[in-house]
């Protein structure tokens, strides 16, 4: 009868028993959950324009992050160091779409896919070789965002809100919806739909694929760079970031690889359930939740909806 309590009754007290706590929780999962959406947006940008499961995605966010960080500890202003980055994911996207993924093109996807195991583990022997192993810390102050914290007393207690933490669910926010305007009402955004579509449809009406993948990847490059930068004000910055990135692995599972939408619902859904199974079943699990809670949701999606919650059912033609 005490594990069954522990289980299924005494968490729910807990909970209900401090709510201004419960809503604590619950906002550090959304945060949480968000910066994890915003990582699996990249991966879901690249899987839609080429069908590859970018398994480099991670070490992007790493990359682009040192290489801000890096520059300004050079003496490079912030805000130019922020621009430089920029440029460097853009060279980065255009020298991955020459050197690995034009050769490719019209190869079996197991290729490309092994393709992105390998140019992970060379970006990471590069970035060390380039930027050091160290840790370092986050411009946070230097790039203007907020520090600090506001309080809100509510239900008989306290409930902190880090303004670190506002700012980036509102960046991921107007992230989310440039990147939806961008490929919804431009022709770029047209042509990487038709390309997402069918590759060689889109080959036949002109449109350039290799020109597609370039901004595909420039665009997951972008979006690394925004987490990156949001995570390592959270904690230093550090190759550590790629472990926490390849949790978004286990989000696009569960919610889709095509389907935008599907990897920011999944996102949040995934921050708030493993935290809260943190803070409130943590100790009859043995602590350490958070480190496999999302893999064990994709597992449990893998079995039982493989196309994940707003993702398309795979249809194999023979």
């Amino acid at each position: 009868m005490e594990i069954l309590y522990s289980i299924f009754i005494g968490p729910f007290a807990d909970m209900f028993g401090d709510l201004s706590f419960l809503i604590q929780v619950l906002w550090e999962g959304f945060v949480q959950g968000t910066l994890y959406a915003l990582i699996a947006l990249g991966f879901v940008l690249i899987f839609k324009a080429s069908g590859v499961f970018n398994f480099a995605q991670g070490i992007m966010v790493v990359l682009a992050v040192l290489c801000l960080v890096y520059l300004h500890d050079l003496g490079v202003p912030a805000w130019l160091a922020l621009v430089l980055a920029i440029a460097f994911m853009g060279v980065l996207a255009i020298g991955i779409e020459r050197i690995v993924l034009r050769p490719l093109v019209n190869q079996h996807d197991a290729i490309l896919l092994m393709a992105t195991i390998g140019l992970a583990r060379f970006l990471i022997g590069a970035g060390q070789l380039v930027f050091g192993g160290e840790n370092r810390a986050m411009i946070t102050e230097e790039l203007g965002l907020p520090v600090g914290s506001t309080e809100v007393e509510m239900f008989g207690g306290v409930v902190f809100f880090e303004h670190l933490d506002m700012s980036a669910v509102v960046i991921a926010a107007v992230m989310v919806t440039s990147l939806a305007i961008f490929f919804n009402k431009t022709r770029i955004g047209r042509a990487l739909r038709a390309v997402a579509d069918d590759h060689q449809a889109a080959l036949s009406v002109g449109i350039s694929l290799n020109q597609i993948w370039a901004i595909v990847w420039f665009a997951a490059g972008i979006v690394a760079l925004v987490t990156g930068i949001m995570w390592g004000a959270r904690s230093d910055v550090s190759f550590a970031l790629e472990i926490i990135a390849f949790k978004a692995l286990a989000v696009l599972i569960i919610g889709g690889f095509t389907s935008v939408p599907g990897a920011i619902i999944a996102g949040i859904i995934v921050g708030i359930l493993e935290k809260l199974f943190e803070i409130y079943w943590g100790g009859l699990l043995g602590g350490g939740v958070e480190a496999w809670f999302a893999y064990l949701m994709a597992l449990v999606f893998l079995l039982f909806r493989p196309q994940g919650l707003f993702g398309e059912k795979i249809i194999e033609r023979i």
